[in-house]
């Protein structure tokens, strides 16, 4: 298929996937809305399901963030990070790329209905191309995912040891 055609489909899937997205939202009630609040949201989760096609035959493709291929390479190396607000700043930017970080006693409530909705939108796109799973392996796709998902990993377990790190120095600094 050609280019166009994918995106023309993105671009479909966008605009029907957004008011499904919308309603598959997980929240932490405890905490206030980010910039862009709900629809925000909705509108990047449509985005992301709605350009799969296009990442799953090559022509697109996620870039590791620069901090997530400095975790990859040694997720427990201090340095550089002498100082509490080193280490603090080095987590704060690994929450900028990876979300916020776990909470302890914070409640999350799902919405059934919107994740029913989010998982039919998938669906429905990645059934697009034919042997999605073989085309996603020849054009590098699935070895690009591997590759991100190793880098997220490893920025988890970077966060989590600065962290620590932090704790255990009986630093004050804020993330």
């Amino acid at each position: 298929m050609s280019r166009k055609i994918f995106v023309m489909v993105g671009t479909i899937a966008v605009l029907l996937g957004a008011p499904l997205a919308a309603s598959a939202q997980v929240k932490p009630p405890s905490t206030p809305d980010e910039p862009g609040g709900r629809w925000g949201e909705a509108k990047k989760k449509a985005t992301e399901i709605g350009s799969q096609p296009v990442r799953d035959v090559g022509m697109s493709k996620r870039e590791i963030p620069p901090i997530l291929e400095k975790a990859y390479a040694d997720p427990y190396s201090l340095k550089g990070l002498k100082t509490c607000k080193a280490i603090a700043s080095e987590v704060t930017t690994l929450n900028g790329v990876l979300g916020p970080d776990y909470v302890v006693g914070n409640s999350y409530e799902e919405n059934r209905a919107g994740k029913l909705a989010e998982a039919g939108g998938k669906t429905i796109i990645n059934s697009i191309i034919p042997f999605r799973g073989l085309v996603r392996e020849v054009t590098g796709a699935a070895p690009n995912d591997r590759r991100m998902n190793a880098a997220v990993d490893a920025g988890l377990a970077r966060r989590g040891f600065l962290r620590g790190v932090h704790l255990k120095q009986g630093c004050k600094t804020k993330f």
